[in-house]
């Protein structure tokens, strides 16, 4: 063999290495991506199964919230339905999550309520699923963050576009939700 012709080869097979290595990188990005987005889902099928018994307890207090607890339940049943989009699972759970707040501010309305042991467990236990949600968005967005980055970036772009590796959205928070809290009102 002649040296130019050993060149070549090298070269060429330097080159492949580095593009099984990009591919494989990518791979592993958008595995993780899907990985903390089954994370998501863990925690929002616990909540979901929360719901109806915080529904439950809190009805047998306040007849008159009844719209409310029936929004929570319409939301709830839209959520567990397997047809739903990442996206549009997003949605609905940002809607979830108003409402649950909009719960707890009714209750304050509930002396005998906040003071019943199965609901102070209820509430206990939906704050730490909350807390476990929020969790899972942050390792979410982390995983859609470096995946977005590493599918923009060159030289990975190319391969990314050749696998069809589109950007994702992260997980974002509602104008509503960004604006300060008002806690005057809350002792309204």
């Amino acid at each position: 063999m002649t040296t130019p012709l050993i060149v070549i080869l090298v070269a060429t097979g330097l080159l492949i290495l580095i593009i099984i290595a990009i591919y494989n990188s990518l791979i592993s990005a958008r595995n993780r991506v899907e990985n903390a987005f089954g994370g998501i889902d863990v925690q929002l099928k616990q909540r979901y199964d929360l719901i109806p018994n915080l529904v439950a307890t809190v009805m047998q207090y306040a007849k008159h919230e009844k719209e409310l607890l029936e929004k929570v339940t319409s939301l709830r049943a839209k959520a567990i339905d397997g047809n739903l989009s990442n996206d549009q699972k997003v949605q609905i759970d940002n809607k979830i999550s108003a409402s649950l707040r909009n719960i707890v501010v009714a209750v304050e309305n509930y002396p005998d309520l906040k003071a019943n042991e199965n609901f102070i467990n209820l509430q206990r236990t939906m704050n730490e699923i909350e807390s476990q949600i929020s969790a899972a968005r942050r390792s979410y967005n982390a995983a859609v963050t470096e995946f977005n980055t590493a599918i923009e970036t060159f030289p990975r772009n190319l391969i990314a576009g050749k696998m069809k590796l589109n950007r994702r959205e992260v997980f974002i928070i509602p104008e509503q939700e960004r604006q300060n809290v008002n806690v005057g009102r809350l002792f309204d």
